[in-house]
């Protein structure tokens, strides 16, 4: 993992992208920069058939040669990893942490901390889990096809409370 000093690189591609998410738990994250994980290729789903606080399919990478998956650096104090396992739900099993070398807006490659998600089975996202995720990538100016992407994506119609009220209450 890059780490320098006090710090590590996240490479956050779902949720995530949001501010206001990523901070509800994680004050340190500062963005740094924007990037490209070549050879993965975005998907949404579950671990297993479970339900979650998203009421539907949340992001995870899979290895595709000749894919890209667009997403944010951020720049997190150390003392925020444990915080962020949890957020992931690393303990129980539902993400593990990996290593991965992302290409920054600037050209250069950083070893960044990531997740993917374990027994993945493929399910729809919710409104709101896409809705949190296409805003993040406009906060971050993701790219307009990339973001286009996004937009295009299905959702399982699920209307109800979910965790988006609470990034609501923080983006205010």
């Amino acid at each position: 993992m890059s780490t320098s000093g006090e710090h590590f690189m996240y490479f956050a591609y779902g949720s995530n992208l949001l501010k206001e998410r990523l901070q509800l738990a994680n004050p340190s994250a500062i963005f740094h920069t924007t990037g490209r994980l070549k050879d993965y290729r975005l998907n949404f789903g579950l671990q297993g058939e479970q339900v979650n606080r998203w009421h539907g399919g949340v992001a995870t990478i899979e290895p595709k040669e000749g894919e890209e998956v667009w997403g944010v650096i951020w720049r997190m104090d150390n003392k925020h990893l444990t915080n962020l396992d949890q957020q992931e739900q690393v303990d129980s099993g539902m993400y593990c942490p990996l290593e991965v070398m992302v290409m920054a807006g600037d050209g250069m490659t950083l070893l960044c901390r990531t997740y993917r998600m374990n027994n993945f089975y493929a399910s729809l996202p919710s409104p709101q889990y896409k809705q949190v995720v296409c805003l993040g990538a406009q906060q971050n100016g993701l790219p307009m096809q990339y973001m286009r992407r996004l937009e295009e994506m299905q959702t399982n119609s699920y209307s109800g409370p979910s965790i988006l009220d609470q990034i609501s209450q923080a983006m205010k």
